[in-house]
């Protein structure tokens, strides 16, 4: 027997609430950014998400419902902004200086600011942190597999796979050293000769 068709109304209910919990989810990322994870409250991600407290509530009881969701949303929109920052590498460039630049761009914006925030925040939260390693994982791996693409690197070399988490690892410090001062000068610095011996171990 045929289910019955969802109704207008159920359907449009269904797009409400879907659009409601997207604002909030957004909302909270960018609180996380401006404020930090001490900033961030419920009634202020509420307010910016132009939503009541009770619509808030409805969906995200609590203050670690709502940041743990935030989590798996900022995990999507990291995904997201590489995956459309690699598309827009020119195909006939430089990939390994291509690459490298695009990996510093992203661990200096502002998303790996907040997701920071929550890192630090989970070092002593231990349900906040069981709900984020897995969710970074995830990211790690798929962030591990685009690098491997994107270099065209064949990690069956020897040092090849280690050298592309050393990448990342790098990008990673360089985005923290980034947060409290302008350290583009140095990064660049940095980024190039990176550049010029992660080019030797890939050829």
């Amino acid at each position: 027997m045929t289910a019955p068709a969802p109704s207008p109304t159920g359907s449009r209910q269904q797009e409400r609430s879907r659009s409601t919990r997207h604002r909030v989810l957004e909302s909270a990322v960018e609180c996380l950014v401006e404020r930090g994870w001490a900033g961030t409250t419920t009634t202020l991600v509420a307010e910016r998400a132009g939503v009541s407290r009770g619509a808030q509530l409805h969906h995200y009881r609590t203050k670690s419902d709502l940041l743990i969701a935030a989590v798996e949303h900022l995990a999507e929109r990291r995904t997201a902004e590489l995956g459309a920052e690699a598309a827009a590498l020119p195909p006939d460039g430089d990939r390994v200086a291509g690459t490298v630049r695009l990996l510093a761009q992203l661990f200096t914006g502002p998303l790996f600011a907040a997701a920071l925030e929550v890192w630090v925040a989970a070092r002593t939260d231990p349900t906040l942190r069981a709900a984020l390693v897995p969710v970074e994982t995830r990211f790690g791996r798929e962030l591990h597999r685009l690098t491997v693409e994107l270099l065209g690197a064949d990690e069956t070399r020897a040092g090849v796979r280690e050298s592309v988490q050393a990448t990342l690892d790098l990008m990673r410090g360089l985005g923290v050293a980034s947060l409290l001062t302008d350290d583009s000068a140095r990064r660049d610095r940095l980024l190039a000769e990176w550049t010029r011996q992660l080019a030797e171990v890939l050829r």
